[in-house]
C-alpha cells in the first residue's frame, strides 16, 4: 500500500480557502470512495526547531503567536491559533512522506501551500516550504541528494531562493504562469510553457535531461499540483484538459519507477471557481493518487 498522510489539523486554521480546505474534501472522497494501493495515514507535528533549520525565527514566531500580524499573515491567510497546528501538521506531513519514500519508494501527503514560501515571510497561500524542509529532513536522513519536480502552474520562486546554496537539492520547475518566476540557476530550472501544446513535451523534455545526465537521486519530492487545469480559476491554461494532466500523472510516476527514484509526493495547487466545483477539483487530485496507488498496487 501507498501511504499517504491527513490529519484534520490540515484544516485547522478558521480561514476559509481552497488549500485551507481541499485536503479534508479529498481524503472524505478516499473514505466514500477508496482508490486501490491508496492507505491514509497521521503525521505527526513538525516541531518548531524543525520549521527553523529553513524558515527564520522571527517570522516563525510570527505564525506562532500572530505577532507582528503583517508577518503572520503575509502569506495571505488571516491568521488565527489554527494556523500553526496548521502549518505544523501539513508540513509535517510532507516530511513524513518523504522518510516513508526513502523506506517504501513510495509516499504521499495531502498537503498543498508550500512553494512559494521564502526564508523570513509567506507568499501566494504558502506559510512555510515543506517541500525545503522535507528535502532537508531526506537529507539527514542519509539521502545523499534530493530533486524537487514541481508542476504546479506558478513558479516556485520560494523553493529556488531557498536551495540556492545547497549543493545537495536540486529543482525542476515547469510552470504555466509567471506568478513567482525567477531566473533558471545551477540549482533551479525553470521552465515557463506558453501553450497546451507545449506542456507535455516540456515535462518529458526536462526528465529526459535528467536521465541524460545520469544524475542519481535519492529521492524526488513531487509537488504535484492541478492548477495547470484550463478550467481552474488561478493559474488555469486553455487546451490543458483533465486527459493532459492524467498523463502528465503516468510520466512521472513511470519516471521514478524506471530510475528506481523513490518519490514523495504533495498536492499543490487547485482552486475553484466559476467552472471548476469541489467534486470536480477532488476527481483532479484523484489522478495522482490513482498513479500513486498503481505503483504500490503492481
Amino acid at each position: 500500500m501507498t501511504l499517504v498522510f491527513y490529519s484534520p489539523f490540515y484544516v485547522g486554521s478558521g480561514y476559509t480557502f481552497d488549500t485551507t480546505r481541499k485536503s479534508k474534501w479529498i481524503a472524505e472522497s478516499l473514505w466514500q470512495l477508496p482508490i486501490h494501493g491508496i492507505e491514509l495515514g497521521y503525521p505527526s507535528l513538525l516541531t518548531q526547531e524543525q520549521v527553523e533549520t529553513v524558515h527564520a525565527p522571527e517570522y516563525v514566531n510570527a505564525v506562532r503567536t500572530g505577532e507582528p500580524r503583517d508577518l503572520a499573515e503575509s502569506q495571505g491567510f488571516e491568521w488565527d491559533p489554527g494556523v500553526w497546528s496548521m502549518v505544523l501538521s501539513s508540513n509535517g506531513g510532507a516530511v513524513a512522506a518523504a522518510h516513508a519514500a526513502l523506506s517504501d519508494g513510495i509516499a504521499g501527503s495531502l498537503s498543498s501551500g508550500l512553494h512559494h514560501a521564502r526564508a523570513s515571510r509567506g507568499a501566494g497561500f504558502c506559510t512555510f516550504n515543506g517541500l525545503v524542509i522535507s528535502a532537508r529532513e531526506a537529507l539527514a536522513a542519509g539521502a545523499k541528494s534530493v530533486l524537487i519536480l514541481d508542476l504546479d502552474a506558478h513558479c516556485g520562486g520560494g523553493t529556488a531562493s531557498l536551495i540556492a546554496n545547497e549543493p545537495n537539492i536540486w529543482q525542476v520547475d515547469v510552470a504555466v504562469s509567471a506568478f513567482d518566476s525567477y531566473t533558471s540557476s545551477e540549482r533551479a530550472s525553470l521552465d515557463l510553457v506558453d501553450t497546451a501544446t507545449e506542456y507535455l513535451p516540456t515535462i518529458t523534455r526536462r526528465l529526459d535531461e535528467l536521465d541524460r545526465s545520469r544524475t542519481h537521486f535519492d529521492l524526488c519530492i513531487y509537488n504535484a499540483g492541478m492548477d495547470p487545469f484550463e478550467h481552474c480559476d488561478i493559474g488555469g491554461k486553455s487546451g490543458i484538459t483533465q486527459e493532459i494532466l492524467a498523463e502528465r500523472e503516468r510520466t512521472v510516476f513511470d519516471w521514478a519507477q524506471t530510475r528506481g527514484t523513490p518519490i514523495a509526493f504533495v498536492l499543490a495547487g487547485g482552486y475553484i471557481g466559476d467552472e471548476l466545483n469541489e467534486d470536480q477539483l477532488v476527481e483532479l487530485h484523484r489522478l495522482t493518487l490513482i498513479e500513486a496507488g498503481k505503483r504500490r498496487a503492481s
